[in-house]
């Protein structure tokens, strides 16, 4: 559950009347989170494998790297007073660690994916997939084909690299090399998705998904057609389900085992996120006016909704992202009017980490979930690093 927050500090010396006001009007963002301010909006972000690093990708096709380590944790910042027990917190002293930024890659936003050892792989105009180090150094490529790679994904687990330059997809392994997967139609490709154990590979293909085998020589399991373009594909965490955020229309919904294929429609704006929570056995996904989710208990598949889980309150703005917190049953969603919270699955109960800003265009949690990394189109690069007694 979430807990109570820690309480805002104000000062007990002659100077409180001054700061006091100020202090009271901090929000959580400002006690919590670490901001860097970039060039051009945020499109996407990442961890790094080791979760010490967060990759912020601009749509200037830069790259900006973040240390995870907190020069200020919030720990250090708790006090509790021995008369009360009340515990506060007291805003940052100091400055964050500067962002590493690197040149651009391309014209545009550039895909990125987790190195399996350290850093990020980006894709480049060039053609060329490069190994971005936490610090911010580029190695010798990896992978290069024709044309601006648009969509990229690793798989720890099979060893294998998937690139895209919107029309081709090559599988990359550094044993064997780069091979084309041999397709019978020539639609556009511009995502692509490994399943977790990297057995799977999942293509958005114009306006349907091409579902593979790789694991030897790669084999077409099943083309499912959909209504519009994919614009995000995400498997569960077993590999027996995918979910695909459409242009238009609301989200396709694959069982890979059963082989059912539906669309959840009914959502006012196009959904640029989904989302699996593991520990809740539930799919949540963007484009309402709350945080849309269902328990996998009762899929929403041929028209069942007895699996709605009603997480957040309803509001007037859109969720524009949503991410799952990948121990707890929390999902953070980050809305239109740059408005930032964590709710508890099925549960009205929210925390509100921002109010208002800039509309937010990506969020991820670190895999002890311990840190929410934030993007933004006023180009805000953030790190909000919670205390560990605030989700119990």
């Amino acid at each position: 559950m979430i807990a109570g927050l820690p309480q805002r500090r104000t000062r007990t010396d002659g100077r409180d009347s001054m700061n006091q006001q100020t202090t009271q009007n901090l929000t959580l963002f400002d006690l919590l989170a670490r901001t860097w301010q970039r060039p051009s909006a945020i499109a996407e972000l990442g961890f790094s494998a080791d979760g010490s690093a967060v990759a912020f990708t601009s749509v200037d096709g830069t790259v900006a790297i973040a240390a995870v380590a907190d020069n200020e944790p919030p720990e250090a910042r708790i006090r509790v007073s021995n008369d009360l027990g009340q515990t506060t917190i007291r805003p940052r002293e100091k400055p964050p660690l500067p962002l590493i930024a690197t040149a651009a890659f391309a014209e545009g936003d550039v895909p990125l994916a987790t190195h399996p050892h350290s850093g990020f792989l980006v894709g480049a105009a060039s053609g060329e997939v490069l190994h971005l180090t936490a610090g911010g150094e580029v190695a010798n490529p990896l992978i290069r084909i024709d044309g601006p790679i648009v969509a990229i994904d690793h798989s720890a687990r099979a060893g294998t690299t998937a690139v895209s330059n919107g029309h081709d997809v090559f599988l990359s392994q550094s044993e064997s090399g780069t091979t084309r997967l041999e397709r019978d139609v020539t639609s556009s490709t511009d995502c692509l998705a490994f399943s977790p154990g990297g057995r799977g590979l999942a293509l958005g293909l114009g306006e349907g998904l091409s579902i593979w085998a790789i694991e030897d020589d790669a084999a077409l399991i099943r083309d499912v057609s959909l209504p519009a373009r994919p614009v995000s594909i995400r498997w569960n965490r077993d590999g027996t389900w995918l979910a695909c955020g459409l242009e238009t229309g609301g989200l396709g919904l694959v069982s890979i085992a059963g082989g059912q294929a539906d669309i959840v429609e009914g959502f006012p704006s196009p959904v640029r996120t989904v989302c699996w929570s593991s520990p809740a056995n539930a799919l949540f996904a963007s484009g309402a006016f709350r945080i849309a989710g269902w328990s996998m208990t009762a899929p929403p598949v041929g028209g069942e909704t007895s699996g709605a889980l009603e997480t957040g309150r309803a509001g007037l703005v859109l969720v524009e992202v949503v991410a799952a917190h990948p121990e707890k049953k929390l999902i953070a969603a980050g809305y239109a009017n740059g408005r930032i919270t964590v709710a508890q699955v099925g549960m009205r109960d929210e925390l509100l980490v921002r109010p208002l800003g800039s509309a937010v265009t990506a969020l991820a949690w670190s895999g002890d979930g311990r840190h929410l990394a934030i993007g933004a189109v006023d180009g805000t690069a953030a790190i909000v690093t919670f205390p560990a007694q605030m989700f119990k």
